[in-house]
C-alpha cells in the first residue's frame, strides 16, 4: 500500500484513540465498561470488568428494554471465585409497593384525590381553625369572583370530630396530617416508590460473588458480559486504480488497487464509552429475543365447591284419579329421559404454554489482547464470522456515530466488462474482478464500494459498487458504469434433433434433444482491447454444450446461481460472435396401433431414422392404412342404417294421419317395405365389414407386437 494512503488512513483513524481504559483510580468494585463487539446479527456483546477482593455484589445498570436480553445472555467470568445470585427489582416495581397500600398512584395525583381515598383516617389540621377528627368526604365548590371575573374552585372537607360534624376549605387550611403514624408511613413509602419509579427506563442488576476460601482477601478481576440488540454496523470501501499505461488492453493487464475498508457503527446503547476495546464481526448468527422478565402463571381449571342441597319437602296438593296419574308419570319420565341423556360437559383443559425457544450460548468469549501493529484492525477467521478488532482504546459518546478502519490492503484487481442481458440488453457494463487471496487474508463483509482511478497524478471518481460477502480465496465481480463502447446483439434459434427410436411391443420411443442456441455479436471498442464476460442464463434440465466462435480459451465456465460466465477476448475495432447452445433430451412415446396413418408415414420419410427402422414404420403405415379403410366402411354403413331408421320414424308419423285407402298411404307402405329390405342388407354388409375391420387391427396388431428395431 502507498505511503500516501496509509497516512490518510492513520489521519482518520486519529479521532478514536483515547485515554487508556480503566483509570489507576477506578474504585474497587465498580464494574466499567472495557469490551464492546458489534455484529451484523443486529445484537452487540457488552463486557464489562471490575476489581475486587473478598466477597462482593456488583451492580450494574440496563435499559428496560434490555433486560430480556440480558437475563438470556448474561454471563460472569471469575477466574478464582464463584457466582451467587443475580438479582434486579421486578418488572413493575411501582405496582408491587402500591399493592398492599390503601390508595393507588393514581391517587397521589391531588390532595383531593388522596384525601377521597383515604376516608375514615384520622386527620388533624393547622390554621385559623385547627380540628382533629375523621374524613368523611372532600368536596369540589365553585364560588363566583366579583364583576363576572369568573369562577374558582375550593375543595371543602367534612370530618366527624368528637364536637360533632365539622367543615373547612382545604385551600384556607395551613397543613393537614394524617394522625395515625402508620398510615403516615406508607404515605412516604409510596412517594418514595413514585420517585424511584421515574428513572423506570433502567433497572440495576446486583450480581454477588463470591471469594475463595483459601485466599478470601486476595485482590481479583471479575468480567461480567451479556448480548443486548444494537444497530447493524455497516462496511464500506474505497478502492484507488492505478493508472492505465496508454493503449493498454482493459481485462487484459493483471493488476492490483489499494483498498481501504471502513466500520460506520453507532453507540446507541443507552452509555458512553470511554476507552474500550471495540471490535466488529461480520456474520449471520442465530439470535433471538424471549421475555424472561415477564411472569408467566399458568391457567388453572376452577372446580365448583360442592355443597350438600337442602331437603325442602314439597307440599301436598291432593290426590287425583289412578289413570290420570299413571299419564302423568309416563309423561315424567320421558320428559327426565330426554333431559338426562346429554352427557355432562367436561370442563376445558389450560391451554398448554407454547414451548420456550432454545437458549442461545454467550455470543463472543474472551477477544484478542495483543497490541495491533498497524493502524487498521486486526482481522481474525472465527467460528462462522470474521472479527475486526481496532488496536487502540476507543471514546464514542452515547449516541454518536463513528467511523473505524477494518482493512487496508492492496488487492489484485483485474478490469473487464461484463454482458448481463436482463441489466443492460446491449451494452456491457464495465467492471473489475477483485481476488481475496489465500495468503493468510480474512474475508471482506459485504458493503458499499466507492472507486478510484489515478489519471495524471491525481485520483478521479469512476463508479461505486456493491460488494458481496468476499471469502478468502474467492474473487467477486463489481459492476460501477455501463461501457458504451462496446455493443452487443443477441439473437436466439431453437432446434430438434432425434437422437434415438426404437420399437418394442408397439411402442415407438423416440429419444428427442431440444437445442437453443443464443449467438451473441460483440462489436469491440475502437481504441482498446476488451475481456467481455458473458452471462448466458441457466435452466433447469438443460446442458451446456462447448460453445462455437470467439476466444474463450478454452477454460470450463465459471458458474452462478443462475448464469454461466462465458470469458471472451474482443480485440479493438473488431466484432466477435459467439454462439451458446443449451441442450435438453426428453423421450416421446406412441403407441403405433393408436396412431394415425399420416403420424406413422411422417415417422417413415423421416431421414433421421436408420433404413430397418423406415421400413418397418411404412409396413405400419400400410396395415394401418388398411384398417382405417376397413373402420370408415363400418362407419359409412352405420350412418347409412341410423339414416333409415330416422326415416322410417317419420313414415310411421306420417301414417297415422293419412287415410288407409289413399294412394299416398299406399305409397308410403311400399317405400318402408324397401327400406326394411335395404336394412337387411345392411345388416349383413355390417356384420361383414366389422369382421373385416376386426381382423385388419388384429393383423396390424400382430405385425408391430412382432417388430423391433
Amino acid at each position: 500500500m502507498s505511503g500516501i494512503t496509509k497516512a490518510a488512513l492513520f489521519t482518520l483513524a486519529v479521532p478514536l484513540l483515547a485515554a487508556p481504559a480503566l483509570a489507576a483510580d477506578q474504585p474497587p468494585g465498580a464494574l466499567a465498561l472495557k469490551r464492546v463487539l458489534l455484529s451484523t446479527g443486529g445484537v452487540g456483546y457488552f463486557e464489562h470488568e471490575a476489581r475486587v477482593s473478598g466477597d462482593a455484589a456488583l451492580t450494574l445498570e440496563v435499559r428496560r428494554d434490555q433486560v430480556d436480553d440480558v437475563l438470556k445472555s448474561i454471563v460472569v467470568y471469575d477466574d478464582r471465585g464463584g457466582i451467587g445470585t443475580v438479582d434486579l427489582p421486578g418488572q413493575e416495581p411501582l405496582e408491587t409497593a402500591f399493592r398492599e397500600l390503601p390508595f393507588t398512584p393514581e391517587d397521589l395525583a391531588s390532595p383531593t384525590a388522596l384525601l377521597n381515598a383515604m376516608k375514615g383516617a384520622e386527620v388533624q389540621t393547622s390554621g385559623s381553625r385547627a380540628v382533629s377528627g375523621r374524613l368523611l368526604s372532600v368536596t369540589e365548590e365553585y364560588t363566583q369572583l366579583p364583576n363576572g371575573g369568573g369562577t374558582v374552585t375550593r375543595n371543602r372537607v367534612s370530618l366527624m370530630t368528637a364536637e360533632g360534624l365539622r367543615q373547612l376549605v382545604l385551600e384556607e387550611t395551613d397543613s393537614l396530617r394524617f394522625a395515625d403514624p402508620r398510615v403516615q408511613a406508607q404515605l412516604d413509602s409510596a412517594l418514595a416508590a413514585v420517585a424511584g419509579a421515574a428513572g423506570k427506563e433502567r433497572r440495576r442488576l446486583t450480581i454477588r460473588t463470591t471469594a475463595p476460601q483459601a485466599d478470601a482477601g486476595a485482590e481479583r478481576t471479575v468480567r461480567v458480559a451479556y448480548v443486548v440488540a444494537a444497530p447493524l454496523w455497516k462496511a464500506t470501501y474505497r478502492l484507488t486504480l492505478p493508472e492505465s499505461a496508454p493503449g493498454s488492453a482493459k481485462g487484459t493487464e493483471g493488476g492490483t488497487g489499494d483498498l481501504q475498508g471502513w466500520a460506520v457503527l453507532e453507540n446507541l446503547s443507552g452509555d458512553d464509552w470511554k476507552g474500550v476495546e471495540l471490535s466488529v464481526a461480520s456474520g449471520n448468527p442465530v439470535t433471538f429475543r424471549q421475555a424472561l422478565y415477564s411472569a408467566y402463571f399458568v391457567n388453572r381449571p376452577e372446580v365448583p365447591v360442592e355443597v350438600l342441597g337442602r331437603v325442602l319437602p314439597p307440599p301436598d296438593e291432593g290426590a287425583v284419579a289412578a289413570d290420570v296419574m299413571a299419564k302423568a308419570q309416563d309423561s315424567a319420565v320421558r320428559s327426565r329421559a330426554v333431559a338426562e341423556s346429554g352427557a355432562p360437559t367436561a370442563m376445558a383443559a389450560p391451554p398448554s404454554p407454547a414451548p420456550a425457544p432454545a437458549m442461545s450460548a454467550p455470543f463472543a468469549g474472551a477477544m484478542p489482547q495483543r497490541a495491533a501493529e498497524t493502524t487498521p484492525a486486526e482481522s481474525t477467521e472465527a467460528t462462522a464470522q470474521v472479527l475486526f478488532r481496532y488496536p487502540q482504546p476507543v471514546t464514542l459518546a452515547n449516541g454518536g456515530t463513528m467511523m473505524m478502519p477494518i482493512t487496508a490492503r492492496a488487492i489484485p484487481a483485474e478490469r473487464l466488462s461484463l454482458y448481463q442481458p436482463n441489466t443492460q440488453p446491449r451494452h456491457p457494463l464495465a467492471a473489475l474482478r477483485l481476488s481475496n487471496g489465500d495468503s493468510g487474508e480474512t474475508g471482506l463483509p459485504p458493503g458499499v464500494l466507492t472507486l478510484y482511478e489515478r489519471l495524471g497524478g491525481a485520483a478521479a471518481y469512476v463508479g461505486d459498487a456493491r460488494l458481496a460477502t468476499l471469502p478468502a480465496g474467492e474473487s467477486r465481480i463489481l459492476s460501477f458504469a455501463v461501457d458504451q463502447a462496446v455493443t452487443v446483439d443477441r439473437s436466439e434459434q431453437p432446434s430438434r434433433t432425434l437422437s434415438r427410436a426404437t420399437l418394442a411391443d408397439g411402442v415407438l420411443q423416440l429419444t428427442v434433444t431440444d437445442r437453443q442456441t443464443t449467438t451473441y455479436r460483440i462489436a469491440g471498442a475502437a481504441g482498446e482491447d476488451r475481456t467481455v464476460i458473458v452471462e448466458h442464463p441457466r435452466r433447469s434440465g438443460w446442458e451446456l454444450v462447448p460453445p462455437s466462435g470467439g476466444d474463450t480459451g478454452g477454460a470450463a465456465p465459471d458458474l452462478t446461481a443462475d448464469a454461466y460466465r462465458l470469458p471472451v477476448a474482443v480485440p479493438a475495432g473488431q466484432t466477435v460472435t459467439l454462439a451458446v447452445a443449451l441442450e435438453r433430451p426428453r423421450i416421446e412415446r406412441f403407441g403405433i396401433s393408436e396412431m394415425s396413418p399420416e403420424q406413422v408415414r411422417a415417422y417413415a420419410s423421416s431421414t433421421e431414422l436408420p433404413p430397418a427402422a423406415r421400413e418397418a414404420l411404412a409396413k405400419v403405415a400400410t396395415l394401418r392404412g388398411a384398417v382405417a379403410d376397413k373402420e370408415r366402411r363400418v362407419g359409412e354403413l352405420e350412418r347409412e342404417q341410423a339414416e333409415i331408421g330416422k326415416e322410417q320414424e317419420r313414415l310411421r308419423q306420417n301414417l297415422a294421419t293419412l287415410p288407409r285407402d289413399s294412394d299416398l298411404f299406399k305409397r308410403t307402405i311400399a317405400k318402408m317395405g324397401e327400406q326394411e329390405t335395404r336394412l337387411d342388407g345392411l345388416s349383413r354388409e355390417l356384420t361383414t365389414a366389422r369382421k373385416e375391420a376386426d381382423t385388419a387391427r388384429n393383423t396390424l396388431r400382430d405385425q408391430v407386437r412382432g417388430m423391433t428395431f
